[in-house]
């Protein structure tokens, strides 16, 4: 007789599709193991009518989930790594990191235009407060417009709501299969993504030791080494949907390289830090990008978005 894992998802389209993902790569692995998935609605998904930066962010697309991890209702659940909270509830952890899709933030305009052809005042829809302060900075006549729901409700609010464009993060976009109606992928010296944006992780119980062994099949050590540095990062920063914070590490040739900011709600400022490491010295360098935009005004930007100046 097969073992049966349990697997938790969001019940969200997108989610399904990366749960689906995950299980796939383990059955082709583990053809005497049997995988059922159980949706759940968490809070954010609940949540659709506030702004996710006035909700608070922990666990806001995941405590559910945890729970009943905790609960041993479930093995594991799988997440967009963006959404896990930079600090684990008490004896779980992250059991794999899986190949990052493309992290870059996707513009989708109704015409196909791309950012620096859309006209003066265009209304773009998002939900980051990340995009708006970095949008801000590049072209301070934009009107950025709250944008929430799964990927679905935002694609037709880009109609109902007459918005000019709306922008996404790629890797749900190019999941969903909608890659045709990317009118653009922001340069990162325009936006850097969220933390973790475009990468799957799996969050198991840490002394389930068959699960933990499990997952080490979709484990990719360099998007590990890469998201580890990022949220190393956000962590000393002590940032999450509130604060405009951006970051993209990436290995190349056996070097880790991390670039981030730190910016004001309005984008009038953006501080931008690098630093490059050995891949092994991922949270290291995560730490020391964050020192480097304290250093140069991060620490004023922080105290001032945090007091809501």
């Amino acid at each position: 007789m097969k073992r049966k894992i349990t697997v938790g998802s969001r019940d969200s389209a997108l989610a399904l599709w990366q749960t689906r993902w995950v299980v796939e790569q383990l059955e082709k692995q583990n053809p005497e193991v049997t995988f059922e998935i159980i949706t759940m609605k968490t809070k954010g998904d609940k949540m659709l009518d506030v702004a996710l930066a006035k909700i608070g962010d922990k666990g806001l697309f995941t405590k559910e989930l945890e729970v009943a991890m905790q609960r041993r209702e479930i093995d594991f659940a799988v997440h967009s790594l963006k959404d896990l909270p930079t600090v684990l509830p008490e004896g779980l952890t992250i059991g794999a990191v899986c190949k990052r899709d493309n992290p870059g933030d996707a513009l989708i305009s109704k015409d196909g235009r791309k950012l620096e052809e859309l006209p003066r005042g265009a209304r773009i829809g998002t939900s980051s407060l990340r995009r708006c302060a970095q949008l801000l900075n590049y072209r301070p006549d934009f009107q950025l417009e709250s944008l929430r729901g799964n990927l679905n409700t935002r694609m037709k609010k880009l109609v109902s709501e007459r918005l000019d464009a709306i922008i996404l993060a790629a890797a749900g976009i190019t999941r969903m299969g909608w890659e045709d109606m990317i009118a653009e992928i922001i340069p990162f010296d325009i936006c850097l993504p969220a933390v973790g944006q475009g990468a799957i992780a799996v969050e198991c119980r840490e002394d389930d030791q068959d699960i933990v062994e499990l997952l080490k099949g979709v484990e990719h050590p360099a998007t590990r080494a890469a998201t580890n540095a990022e949220r190393a990062l956000l962590r000393r920063l002590e940032g999450g949907c509130q604060i405009p914070i951006g970051a993209f590490g990436e290995v190349v040739k056996e070097k880790l390289t991390l670039t981030a900011i730190v910016a004001t709600l309005d984008g009038s400022q953006v501080i931008r830090a690098q630093g490059e490491a050995a891949v092994d010295q991922a949270i290291q360098l995560g730490i020391e990008v964050a020192e480097k935009l304290l250093d140069m005004g991060g620490k004023k930007i922080l105290q001032q978005v945090r007091s809501g100046e």
